[in-house]
């Protein structure tokens, strides 16, 4: 993300694991403006309001813009009910070609229980080769923790957790205080 535009604001952590037919979403609830904790407990991890659909979805960066994208992308999923892919290609085509939308600062992580993907605003549209990603300012974090608990007997919401709460530990912008939305299996 362009820091320039927000100067001072720092991201998140989100995290999407997938495992034995379930997907988690889990982000932290640290809002930073500069070296100040402005909120602990804001809610990064969202089940989307589309009718017929379950799906969760998590964001990093602007809230406001987060929110602009998280309402386009339930319209598409309502234009295209059931299809969770053609729905993110159609928000990365419109994110990466309309001329509002390209001055939006948030990452998406978006999953219908099968499919799990990460959305730009540079028009990708990504699904994770080991069925782990992260976003945001810990999210580098939370990914290696992610991808070596893939391994264990644990399940897709407790590495997601386990996660997190590593990302925590290292990332000063980011939390313990999780939200967890899970969806499939």
């Amino acid at each position: 993300m362009d820091n320039d535009h927000f100067p001072g604001w720092h991201g998140t952590t989100i995290i999407g694991v997938r495992k034995g037919g379930r997907v988690v979403i889990a982000g932290d609830g640290q809002v930073s403006l500069g070296q100040t904790v402005i909120k602990g407990t804001a809610r990064k991890v969202r089940r989307l309001a589309v009718e017929g659909a379950d799906v969760i979805a998590g964001f990093a960066g602007s809230t406001a813009d987060a929110f602009a994208l998280l309402e386009r992308l339930e319209k598409k999923l309502e234009a295209t009910p059931g299809q969770l892919s053609r729905a993110c290609v159609e928000l990365a085509k419109d994110w990466r070609t309309d001329k509002y939308l390209q001055k939006l600062e948030a990452m998406l992580i978006v999953s219908d229980g099968d499919a799990l993907f990460v959305i730009t605003g540079a028009g990708d549209v990504l699904e994770p080769e080991h069925d782990v990603t992260a976003i945001g300012s810990g999210g580098n974090y939370a990914l290696a923790a992610g991808r070596a608990l893939m391994d264990t007997d644990m399940d897709a919401e407790a590495i997601a957790r386990r996660a997190m709460q590593i990302a925590s530990d290292i990332c000063v912008y980011t939390n313990g205080n999780l939200t967890v939305e899970t969806v499939g299996g």
